[in-house]
């Protein structure tokens, strides 16, 4: 059976204060998200919003020629579907289970009561959304400009961080998604690493050795995105989020 201690596993549902998510729990549906469900498409209207516990999903953005990038990892940080809602720069066009797990979702309709109310759980949502924004952005541009080494690295960093285990199942659909097609340009950036000792790849799943080695090869975009996120995660510490109205605020 669903509990609050369960439901804190989120860390946004974690960052609300007791009353708020008192009164959001009895809403919160838990969920299964198997590996590869699509949890919402922009050609869909979006019905619930989800915040991951155990699982991790990719947003991706539709490309002209009709391929897709990532451009966006959540787990147990965020939430899905914020951006759909309240992010304007770039609008994920589908929200795809890369790792099976859990996760508690939340009719949309009651989020957008949750938004007239204007208390914490906006407030709150607001400051995901930059969080959110800054990696589409970042990730989007290191696509662009950095070689598939260091996006590799930055993928396997990400993701690490929002487990509680080194080891990430890798297979061809998954890497032939995120990496646009370049599956063998991975494969081989990931021999690369695993002769440095950073990784350890076998039976398609790789599992980090040296996550501070990774940090070293990985390009500027790792830490510009982590860096994002600390900083949401120490405004929930501080208290922050109680007094401020929106994610232009600092």
């Amino acid at each position: 059976m669903p509990t609050l201690n369960s439901a804190t596993r989120n860390h946004l549902l974690a960052a609300l204060p007791s009353a708020d998510l008192d009164r959001l729990f009895p809403q919160l549906e838990l969920v299964s998200m198997p590996l590869g469900e699509i949890l919402y498409e922009s050609s869909v209207p979006l019905e619930y919003v989800y915040f991951p516990t155990t699982s991790i999903v990719s947003l991706f953005y539709a490309l002209e020629d009709g391929a897709s990038a990532e451009i966006a990892v959540v787990g147990n940080e965020g939430a899905l579907g914020i951006s759909q809602l309240i992010v304007d720069e770039i609008k994920p066009s589908r929200a795809v289970v890369q790792r099976a797990g859990y996760g508690y979702r939340l009719q949309v309709r009651l989020l957008q009561y949750e938004f007239n109310r204007a208390g914490p759980v906006l407030r709150l949502l607001l400051h995901y959304a930059r969080a959110l924004s800054t990696q589409m952005k970042q990730t989007a541009a290191c696509h662009r400009h950095h070689s598939v080494e260091q996006q590799l690295c930055r993928w396997l960093l990400l993701n690490t961080d929002r487990l509680s285990s080194n080891a990430l199942g890798v297979t061809r659909d998954l890497v032939t998604n995120i990496f646009v097609g370049r599956y063998d340009a991975v494969m081989e950036a990931t021999r690369k690493l695993e002769g440095a000792g950073l990784i350890c790849y076998r039976d398609r799943r790789i599992e980090v050795l040296d996550r501070a080695g990774l940090e070293q090869v990985a390009c500027e975009c790792y830490a510009v995105i982590k860096t994002e996120c600390d900083r949401l995660f120490a405004d929930m510490s501080c208290g922050d989020l109680r007094h401020t109205t929106g994610p232009s605020e600092t």
